[in-house]
């Protein structure tokens, strides 16, 4: 998958969702900010990004997902 479907796939999930997407060969980093991620600890926000890729990773569209940083706006 290319950076920006992760992005559209991500942000269309999420309510009022920044995503910046970085690949690099069959590896991706994320960061995250949105409001749904108030109050999550760091696995539950994790696993929130990794249940939206869900399909994408069984698939093997996404091969790995080597960072994800998940804020919530009133962290940034």
């Amino acid at each position: 998958m290319q950076a920006e479907e992760i992005k559209a796939l991500i942000e269309s999930q999420l309510s009022d969702c920044q995503a910046a997407v970085e690949v690099q060969g069959s590896h991706i980093a994320l960061a995250i900010v949105s409001p749904d991620f108030e109050g999550l600890s760091k696995v539950k926000r994790q696993q929130k990004v990794n249940a939206i890729l869900f399909d994408a990773i069984t698939s093997g569209a996404i091969h790995a997902i080597d960072r994800i940083d998940a804020r919530a706006p009133s962290e940034i």
